[in-house]
């Protein structure tokens, strides 16, 4: 609107230049016009009025571009480190909790050399026996164990839920790339809790096959021995001079 106000302004003007000789000038009391002079005054205002408009235009773009930047390093209002943490720490604990056979390998090494394989076939009949009654203690610990963990990780799933619904609503509602990239992360690591249960639950529930199929292949080695001893009759019969009447 500006620029077309002072194009018929400067428009008018010139129409009347023409009308008079180049040196007339109109006179109103004591002030000079000339309409040469005022086509000239006026085709400068607009010229720096546009050139006023497009500053004011780069100084908005400029505003613009540095609020974009500004929202492109704001950080995620909401972090899930911490409720991931936790989640992973009580997984974790779970499986610390594993009785008789823990998950380390010097003791699943001890375990084995004194209660399971060739261990099951020696020693007495009281050793045997009470080896026996140990590995069966072990198998039924194993089972209890992988139902602890697999009832945690069934327990980690509402707060997974509640954490994944979360992040995404935050994802949805970035301002910035930072902010988008921050929310992938967490969803990365939401997926990452996500695999260490089920790890977890596996490990579990395979520690526990893995102490009964031992403990069955160790009674079946103790059950051999029990009946080698049983048929083993020693030297056999020797017959003697008995003197039946004297």
């Amino acid at each position: 609107m500006r620029k077309k106000l002072a194009a018929l302004l400067l428009t008018g003007a010139i129409a009347l230049a023409p009308m008079q000789p180049a040196y007339a000038l109109f006179g109103v009391g004591d002030v000079v016009i000339d309409p040469t002079n005022l086509a000239q005054n006026i085709l400068t205002a607009a010229r720096t009025l546009e050139m006023i408009n497009n500053q004011i235009t780069q100084l908005q773009n400029e505003a613009q571009m540095l609020i974009n930047q500004g929202r492109n390093l704001a950080n995620l209002p909401h972090s899930s480190l911490v409720r991931l943490r936790s989640i992973m720490q009580q997984t974790e604990d779970l499986l610390g909790e594993a009785q008789h056979v823990r998950y380390v390998v010097s003791e699943i090494e001890r375990v084995f050399s004194e209660q399971y394989g060739d261990a099951a076939a020696t020693g007495d009949f009281a050793a045997m026996n009470a080896n026996a009654e140990a590995r069966w203690r072990t198998s039924v610990a194993g089972y209890e164990d992988a139902l602890k963990v697999q009832a945690g990780v069934v327990g980690n799933i509402e707060a997974t839920r509640t954490e994944l619904s979360t992040l995404v609503s935050q994802s949805q509602g970035a301002v910035g790339a930072l902010q988008a990239a921050q929310a992938g992360n967490q969803l990365l690591a939401l997926q990452s809790q996500q695999m260490t249960d089920l790890t977890a639950a596996i490990a579990a529930q395979n520690r526990a096959d893995a102490l009964d199929a031992a403990r069955r292949a160790s009674a079946e080695a103790q059950g051999r021995e029990n009946l080698n001893r049983f048929l083993d009759y020693g030297s056999g019969y020797t017959p003697t001079a008995v003197s039946m009447f004297r």
